[in-house]
């Protein structure tokens, strides 16, 4: 599912060019699950940016399902990132003024699907329901736990029934008993809907859990 070969990402600045990711070489198979780990400052989040599609690399190639993501244009990339992929962050980053169904549906509000909204709704009924959330529907934000939130926001990243999973620190906000039944579910559902998922972490518990680690601080400059 996802392929990268000799990727290098370089940021220039006035007086130098910082080499974050030079000559990286890993790939995942659909339906696995892999974990970047490394110290701060290796590049985890450079590296989940292009695989997202949020950055072009410098040089080298990303192939997720069979697409060249590097030679993707702004358009072509904005609408791979809507149909492809599903991205869960480390502070959720919900809309305070959505309730939880809401939330959920935003990924949707892009258009291009041609199922109708009430197969939608339905659909993320169902979602919510799998993580546990079928009584706060109508919820905002400020209503939820620490873990309801970031439960929300693995609804909302599977909406759109994506291949691939991005999660940068999913349980990083989390306290240990919270994070660990997130990590849960990420990994029933990953399973159970045959998703790549790829999770980078300073956690090397969870790291263990979810298995494929990847560690960048071997390989980077």
């Amino acid at each position: 599912m996802i392929k990268v070969s000799d990727l290098c990402v370089n940021f220039e600045t006035p007086s130098e060019v910082v080499e974050v990711l030079k000559g990286l070489n890993f790939s995942v198979a659909d339906g696995a699950a892999a974990t970047v780990v490394g110290p701060s400052g290796s590049g985890k989040t450079t590296l989940l940016n292009v695989l997202g599609a949020l950055l072009p690399p410098t040089s080298g190639e990303v192939t997720i399902g069979g697409e060249d993501v590097a030679k993707l244009n702004e358009k072509e990339a904005a609408r791979f990132r809507n149909q492809k992929l599903g991205f869960i962050f480390q502070q959720h980053n919900l809309l305070p003024q959505l309730t939880v169904m809401e939330n959920v549906l935003t990924p949707r509000l892009a258009g291009g699907w041609s199922e109708s909204e009430e197969e939608t709704r339905k659909r993320a009924t169902e979602l919510l329901e799998r993580v546990g959330l079928s009584h706060r529907l109508n919820h905002r934000p400020g209503e939820l736990s620490g873990g309801e939130k970031q439960r929300t926001a693995v609804a909302r990243a599977l909406i759109n029934q994506p291949q691939v999973i991005l999660a940068d620190e999913p349980t990083g906000a989390l306290d240990g008993e919270t994070g660990s039944k997130v990590a849960d579910l990420l990994l029933e559902i990953q399973k159970e809907n045959g998703v790549t998922l790829v999770v980078v972490t300073h956690d090397l518990q969870l790291a263990e859990r979810i298995g494929g680690v990847f560690d960048l601080g071997d390989v980077t400059v």
